[in-house]
């Protein structure tokens, strides 16, 4: 049996007596790529702040790497998000820093990093993401699509066991989205890293989706492959897929 990263059990959060998540469990593997299908509002964004501690549950477990997150404090919570790595939909760059300091600035905090291996460091990022040309540029002369993958970069650089993606090819064009969703893959196969990925795509969701659940009224509704899911006989599910 593989060794499970994430379990969720029974997890539940309202917001006064609006209850966003009503009883979700989720397991996830190694290397495994988990997309979250839902409409909006139906606590895709909600989920992943519990998961990493930003947001306390009001019942159910969540355990990661093993580790009960509500029994941990401060600091062996951040070193467990340093395990962690997130892309946002913003790709939430320092607009104020050059691609290169904004690669940097996640290692800053390692006293034992030299200069020389903080450059490495940057450009093996880069170049995973197809970029190395783009180093002294600043956020502003970027493209969003270029955006996204220095906001990858960035993530990749301290080597993360699972990745959050919230609607990563949100606001890009098709071609630009197959691009950014082919990169979620390669990453995946040359790091094997774990990924859940929020997603309105379908068309990330075919190609990057080892598995998915599909949450409705903060509930998991369905959970299968791509393909699984697509021939439901669910009218709800069948919608997304059309």
């Amino acid at each position: 049996m593989d060794s499970l990263i994430v379990d969720i059990k029974h997890l539940k959060k309202l917001f006064g007596s609006n209850e966003v998540l009503k009883d979700i469990n989720l397991t996830m593997k190694k290397g495994e790529n988990l997309v979250v299908l839902g409409k909006s509002g139906s606590g895709k964004s909600v989920l992943i702040k519990c998961l990493v501690g930003l947001i306390e549950p009001d019942d159910g477990n969540i355990s990661l790497f093993d580790q009960d997150i509500s029994e941990l404090n401060g600091e062996k919570l951040n070193q467990l998000r340093k395990r962690i790595g997130f892309l946002f939909q913003s790709a939430a760059l320092y607009d104020s820093m050059s691609v290169r300091e904004n690669l940097e600035f996640p290692l800053r905090d390692s006293k034992d990093l030299s200069e020389l291996k903080i450059d490495a460091l940057v450009v093996e990022a880069l170049k995973n993401v197809g970029l190395e040309d783009a180093i002294d540029k600043m956020p502003s002369e970027l493209s969003g699509g270029m955006r996204k993958r220095v906001g990858l970069a960035r993530t990749l650089i301290l080597k993360p066991e699972i990745i959050f993606y919230d609607e990563p090819t949100t606001g890009l064009d098709p071609i630009t989205s197959r691009e950014i969703s082919q990169l979620m893959l390669d990453i995946q196969k040359k790091y094997d890293t774990a990924a859940i990925i929020i997603t309105h795509d379908i068309e990330c969701a075919r190609l990057t989706a080892n598995r998915m659940i599909v949450l409705k009224d903060g509930m998991s509704v369905a959970e299968g492959t791509f393909k699984e899911l697509e021939s439901s006989s669910d009218k709800w599910i069948a919608s997304f897929f059309k």
